[in-house]
């Protein structure tokens, strides 16, 4: 029997369940390993760099660049889905992405003179594996996982990944704290991306032991690259989407003047323990996750067009919060209502976008369009945060209106305060109720939290699965909506 009738001969039913049931095992276990790295690299990124003493127009670099370089590389791994097949794709990256990290604890040890360029440069590798790895580990899964138990199976797994990165987390900033306290942060610092480093290899070998009952690329689902550039363009013709993209887009690039530098604010201007800017962190993140099921129903009764105008305007006010105090447990409770605000936003926008997408035409274009104007915001934001605070002790110190005031940094946030508003101020009257439609029955859209920051907090994540004529078969599209 040549290999391409072996290739397609039906898989037994019970040699089907052992694949199955080994891989969903080891999908839970790369979970926890993962979130070994995510809760490491992803957090301690800022606090890394304040370490290094990086100047303000460098934070703003670190956040801008590996951003925008991620949204490509996302782009790039879809085109190149067509042509190679995804689990090598994704385990290769995960595997480089392991060694990326290595490379943040060697430069820890080091101590270069030039750490903070060649910590931007491992930021930009980290990011763009993550988002490089992100549609096809997403098309993996979605082949995978049985349509009947998709929703307990990414609901369990988010689970998982939460409560092993919080305690992470946590434990994270507990080791630098120690490590501050016997003068030795730098190595805090190597043995946390070590830890992670080792944690993402783990996860590598998990997901090279999974199996992929899909290993091929389909060649007649082919696109060309400039195909796929026209329709990116050709989704801007909606004036609805057009505007919601570019709202969605503004508010990400105006929270990202300000977003870098709340970790120099409380590690530098406050004095902050590590432990202590990590619970900060967790606060945030924690409630925005607890409160997606709240939000979830209220979206449900009253729609997502009210949801996504009310928090839009509460968006703007949570960094003026930061200006009237700065004890530990006042900014907890700025960090438990910031999460309050950012999970009604994120769920609203998320589905507002399906919600507004023309009938039958492709989500992921659409995704992929307001990825994109996203990312470019946030590269003009994070750039102009940083120069702004570089320039706010000189502005602080001519003009006496700003005697007395807390820190510099206070006028980043009050420059991102007002240019959220205005983004609320502009969108929100423009905000039209969608005509929505009823979803067809062989349509089932998967949402979970895909991962956390101590930046962007919680970014969600979709799975489109269409049903073929043939129940043992499924396609599966990739559909992604992120929140800033």
């Amino acid at each position: 029997m040549s290999e391409t009738a072996s290739a397609q001969a039906p898989i037994k039913p019970a040699a089907r369940a052992l694949w199955l049931r080994r891989t969903l095992g080891l999908s839970q276990k790369e979970a926890i390993a993962s979130a070994t790295m995510t809760a490491t690299g992803d957090n301690f990124f800022n606090a890394f760099a304040v370490y290094l003493n990086a100047s303000a127009v460098q934070m703003g670099w670190l956040m801008a660049i590996p951003q925008l370089f991620g949204a490509l590389f996302q782009v790039l791994s879809a085109w190149l889905g067509n042509y190679l097949p995804r689990k090598p794709l994704v385990v290769v990256t995960a595997t480089l992405q392991a060694v990326v990290v290595a490379g943040l604890s060697i430069l820890a040890l080091t101590r270069s003179s030039h750490s903070v360029p060649w910590l931007i440069g491992c930021a930009v590798l980290y990011f763009s594996c993550i988002n490089f790895i992100q549609p096809q580990w997403r098309a993996w899964m979605g082949s995978i996982v049985p349509q009947r138990r998709r929703g307990a199976f990414f609901a369990s797994r988010t689970r998982l990944t939460m409560i092993a990165s919080l305690g992470i987390f946590v434990s994270g900033g507990a080791l630098l704290s120690l490590s501050e306290r016997l003068n030795l942060v730098w190595l805090g610092f190597a043995i946390l991306f070590a830890t992670a480093a080792v944690g993402r290899w783990v996860s590598s070998q998990l997901l090279a032991k999974m199996h992929d009952p899909d290993p091929r690329p389909h060649p007649e689902m082919r696109k060309g690259f400039w195909q796929s550039l026209q329709q990116l363009k050709a989704s801007l013709g909606d004036k609805t989407f057009r505007d919601y993209s570019f709202f969605v887009a503004g508010m990400q690039g105006v929270v990202a003047i300000s977003a870098p530098f709340f970790a120099v604010y409380m590690l530098r201007d406050l004095q902050f323990s590590y432990l202590q800017y990590s619970l900060n962190a967790i606060a945030s993140i924690l409630t925005q996750f607890l409160m997606l099921s709240f939000w979830g129903k209220f979206s449900d009764r009253f729609g997502n067009r009210l949801l996504m105008q009310l928090s839009s305007l509460m968006i703007p006010f949570l960094p003026l919060l930061w200006l009237f105090g700065s004890h530990q447990y006042y900014l907890l409770g700025v960090q438990v209502i910031s999460g309050f605000v950012w999970s009604g936003f994120s769920l609203s926008t998320a589905n507002y976008l399906y919600d507004i997408r023309p009938h039958k035409s492709d989500f992921a274009v659409y995704a992929a369009m307001q990825s994109a104007l996203g990312a470019c915001a946030v590269f003009v934001g994070a750039i102009a945060g940083g120069l702004i605070a570089s320039q706010a002790p000189r502005i602080v110190a001519q003009f006496s209106t700003f005697d007395g005031i807390g820190s510099p940094l206070f006028l980043v946030f009050f420059a991102s305060f007002i240019l959220r508003l205005a983004i609320a101020a502009w969108f929100v009257p423009r905000a039209v109720e969608p005509n929505l439609r009823k979803r067809p029955k062989l349509l089932q859209l998967v949402f979970r939290v895909s991962r956390f920051n101590a930046i962007s907090g919680i970014s969600l994540d979709w799975l489109s699965v269409v049903r073929r004529s043939n129940d043992t078969e499924r396609k599966v599209a990739d559909d992604d909506e992120s929140r800033p």
